[in-house]
């Protein structure tokens, strides 16, 4: 049985998309967000207290990028792997971790000292930094789309539902304004997946949810 602990709109939605896109059968187990402090219990399945937090059987992962990577090749064969005889291969993999280690990074700070710390605590220069640094790290995605639909090898893959999620964070934190045209008509594709509008449909908000806003509420203005 395939597991995963999820929180609405976190990292592990990566994971759930591919779920999704691959119509796999799973079982998902809502969190409250962050669940290491609403659930501690969490920390029996998972040390680190953080999501996603995927098993296959005995196996457990805690990497969203990764799970993604074992899915498509462990469950596959599917059209959002690209194959080692493939041209692409090493673009691949190169998208598929750039979109958690070089786009999702930054704005856990923009989150994090723009909205999730007490008011106190929030800190206007780390969200204004860090969100330079996302916006332009978006310049590598616009000249990889310059000539093509997708990423890599002529087809969605899993390293458009890497970078997809970091967009997908760039909406809630309402960064998507910013976004180049290409940009905005590349996330615009990804968001009408049937794929991705099943994930969507999977997350249920937990009541004792705190802190994570969610797609369908207005975005955390960076700064407020």
């Amino acid at each position: 049985m395939l597991l995963l602990y999820h929180c609405e709109n976190a990292r592990s939605f990566r994971p759930l998309w591919t779920l999704e896109e691959m119509e796999l059968t799973y079982r998902l187990e809502l969190l409250p967000f962050p669940p290491r402090v609403h659930r501690r219990r969490y920390l029996e399945v998972n040390p680190l207290g953080t999501v996603p937090c995927f098993f296959d059987g005995s196996m457990r992962m805690t990497e969203s990028a990764a799970i993604c990577q074992y899915l498509v090749t462990r469950y596959g064969p599917t059209p959002l792997n690209v194959g080692l005889d493939e041209t692409d291969y090493g673009r691949f993999l190169n998208w598929l971790h750039f979109g958690e280690a070089t786009l999702t990074f930054p704005q856990t700070l923009v989150l994090r000292y723009g909205s999730l710390e007490p008011t106190e605590r929030r800190v206007p220069q780390v969200v204004d930094d860090y969100t330079r640094w996302f916006l332009a790290r978006l310049r590598g995605i616009e000249e990889a789309l310059s000539d093509r639909p997708y990423l890599c090898a002529g087809r969605f893959t899993a390293a458009d539902i890497s970078v997809g999620y970091a967009l997908m964070l760039a909406e809630i934190l309402g960064l998507h304004t910013r976004f180049p045209a290409s940009i905005a008509r590349y996330w615009e594709r990804l968001a009408a997946r049937p794929g991705f509008a099943r994930a969507l449909g999977r997350q249920k908000t937990v009541d004792e949810r705190a802190g994570f806003p969610s797609r369908t509420q207005a975005p955390v203005r960076p700064g407020s």
